[in-house]
């Protein structure tokens, strides 16, 4: 089952009228607090829209986004960091306990959150992959390679412990976000 990505917020200036480049409140606390990530840019909030030329992070609905504090991807102007993705179903907090349908799963949510940055596999500059059995990754091949395979991103396979033992792959990209 695909994730669907909950529409990227504009960001606020202190007037609240939607204007984006204002700062964020100097009496709030918390990510959105005036030192906060990205020179006070609130997390969760992109500067111009998904499509514009702003920076902020796109949240995915994941629990674990909200249990560590962390977003699903950043977009930082031209470039999207789309975070370390697992094979959860994060609609569901489902995972598969067959590798290459965790691969399946991970891209498809990184997938998501890429169209949510207006981009998309084409636009991929690097990826990594992360196992804790680097056997499992041969048979995981094809999916990427359907995904990356005219593309020739820059990739890493490396070889570690993740968070849960379910995990058998988490996949991690940078994209660049076309003409912008």
């Amino acid at each position: 089952m695909m994730e669907t990505l909950p529409e990227v917020a504009k960001q606020t200036g202190q007037d609240g009228q939607g204007e984006g480049g204002g700062e964020a409140d100097p009496q709030a606390s918390g990510p959105a607090a005036a030192d906060g990530p990205r020179g006070g840019q609130p997390v969760g909030e992109i500067g111009e829209g998904a499509t514009g030329g702003g920076s902020g992070a796109i949240l995915g609905g994941s629990t674990f986004e909200e249990q560590i504090g962390y977003a699903r991807a950043v977009v930082d102007g031209d470039r999207v960091h789309v975070s370390g993705t697992t094979g959860f179903d994060y609609t569901t907090m489902t995972i598969s306990e067959n590798v290459v349908e965790q691969a399946e799963q991970c891209l498809r949510t990184i997938e998501a959150a890429l169209a949510e940055a207006g981009c998309g596999f084409a636009d991929v500059v690097r990826v990594r992959y992360l196992l804790p059995d680097r056997a499992d990754f041969e048979p995981c091949w094809p999916i990427p390679r359907r995904r990356f395979g005219d593309v020739r991103p820059a990739a890493t396979m490396m070889e570690c412990g993740l968070a849960d033992p379910r995990m058998k792959i988490e996949i991690e990209v940078d994209a660049r976000r076309p003409g912008v």
